[in-house]
């Protein structure tokens, strides 16, 4: 995103602002900005893929900062300029969990995974549908927007889903692929309500501020899923990424979650699903674990080992 057409969409929304400065944010896939006033608050702007997908988008989020406590910004402004699709929303402070979870305090790191899982208690609690797949804007006679999901219900969207992730893998994973084929065909049926599936519930996504997490971040393409599948890759994104022991980090997090509702079992298809669906990002690169981040050889081989263990569960 350069700085012109940032400027640009600050300006249609907030004619009377002087910008002094535009800091270009690397993280993510998608072209984002923090913009700073003279006298304002900042703001951040984000680029999308199309309207539709920032509008879906924004619906989501008004509806988590409505029906939880999940620290969501708040979407300020939606629209295109010269074709470009563009979000506004509030700038939250804190500090980049990804960088700061390794080395908090066990304690801390405990309390974090707690948050968690009551966080995304919180979403299942929140949010049910009639079926999975991804979310889409539907007409509402109130005037408000309800996101409905498009796919299929149960297991053939869970296990189409799961075949997807398999093909992403790259050849390193081809020993494996007998073995994840076998699983997917022998899953058993999962009839549990469809939740929302925030699949990219991670400390990644997320900013810390005095032990607390003070904002959780990117909710593009929501998802509708088994509740079972959002656990076990939360799970996997927040405790087996980041420590050698990540037992207490899921108990703590199934704790947080356990306040909010009851707390689902995850099967090894969804962990298989979870981990397979993690190990290679948007773009079909394989994502590094841990920070300091693990180098590609060294996160293919956690990735693999991740998967043996489900599997043999």
């Amino acid at each position: 995103m350069n700085r012109s057409l940032t400027t640009a969409i600050v300006d249609r929304h907030y004619p009377q602002r002087t910008v002094v400065g535009v800091d270009h944010v690397a993280a993510g896939t998608r072209p984002t900005a923090v913009v700073r006033f003279d006298g304002h608050p900042p703001l951040v702007v984000q680029c999308s893929e199309t309207i539709e997908a920032v509008r879906t988008e924004a619906a989501l989020t008004r509806a988590v900062r409505a029906r939880t406590d999940v620290p969501v910004p708040a979407v300020l402004a939606a629209g295109t300029v010269d074709e470009q699709a563009y979000a506004v929303t509030e700038f939250r402070s804190g500090t980049d969990l990804h960088a700061a979870f390794t080395d908090s305090p066990p304690a801390v790191r405990r309390d974090i995974a707690r948050q968690f899982g009551r966080y995304l208690g919180q979403l299942h609690a929140a949010f049910s549908f009639d079926s999975c797949g991804g979310l889409t804007r539907a007409a509402d006679p109130r005037g408000d927007d309800r996101l409905v999901a498009a796919g299929p219900d149960w297991d053939p969207w869970l296990v189409e889903y799961g075949r997807r992730a398999v093909r992403r893998l790259p050849p390193e994973f081809d020993p494996l692929r007998d073995r994840l084929s076998d699983c997917l065909d022998a899953a058993p049926i999962d009839r549990a309500t469809p939740r929302l599936f925030p699949w990219d519930l991670r400390p990644g996504n997320a900013l810390v501020a005095d032990g607390a997490v003070s904002a959780v971040l990117d909710w593009e393409r929501p998802m509708a899923a088994p509740p079972a599948l959002a656990l076990a890759k939360t799970e996997y994104l927040v405790a087996d990424w980041y420590v050698d022991e990540p037992e207490p980090l899921r108990a703590a997090l199934r704790e947080g979650y356990g306040e909010v509702r009851p707390v689902p079992t995850p099967r090894p298809v969804h962990r298989v699903v979870a981990i397979a669906d993690s190990a290679v990002d948007s773009r079909g690169v394989v994502t590094n674990t841990g920070y300091p981040e693990r180098d590609r050889a060294a996160s293919v081989a956690f990735h693999r080992s991740a998967l043996l263990r489900a599997l043999d569960r």
